[in-house]
């Protein structure tokens, strides 16, 4: 099977675009097409490297899992939350796209659904188990996703990388 050909750059991956990764967008969602190149996230890259459907070099390199996971690791703090509910969402047959313009960690498509034919279903943030909020905090999100006509969702991972999802919702007695 075929790869992605992609490069690390900044906070990213960008792979030209080519029949691969149009094939893996139109398929599944994976990156996003502009001007000319398909940019992934780090989770998408991260993701589709462990599938081995990527390479993923810095500079020249050829980057491991490993590599990889240290380096975007760098960049964001937050990384191995973030990958872990991301990794669980997509082995689920969910697809996740990043939610920066709504404030959130994803948006979640149901099952079956796409971006650009459908709105999402749920707005996801990561949270590591032993981390927590205030309740400002989880108010704040939960008005996120109500403003934005979507359900919030908890991604909760434990020391294992498992994750527990909780939805939350208005409630009008």
């Amino acid at each position: 099977m075929d790869k992605v050909q992609a490069l690390f750059s900044n906070d990213m991956v960008v792979a030209e675009s080519s029949q691969v990764a149009q094939s893996l967008y139109d398929q599944s969602r994976f990156g996003e097409l502009k001007e000319g190149k398909f940019q992934y996230s780090l989770v998408e890259a991260l993701f589709l490297l462990e599938k081995d459907r990527m390479d993923i070099f810095d500079k020249k390199k050829k980057m491991t899992v490993d590599q990889f996971v240290k380096k975007a690791s760098k960049k964001s703090p937050r990384f191995w939350t973030r990958y872990c509910v991301f990794r669980d969402m997509r082995s689920r047959g969910y697809v996740v796209k990043t939610a920066l313009k709504f404030g959130a960690d994803f948006r979640v498509y149901d099952r079956g659904k796409k971006p650009g034919e459908v709105h999402a279903k749920w707005i996801l943030y990561p949270v590591q188990e032993s981390e927590g909020f205030s309740w400002y905090e989880f108010a704040a999100k939960n008005r996120v996703a109500h403003s934005t006509k979507k359900r919030l969702l908890l991604g909760i991972v434990d020391d294992e990388s498992d994750v527990t999802y909780y939805e939350c919702a208005w409630l009008r007695p």
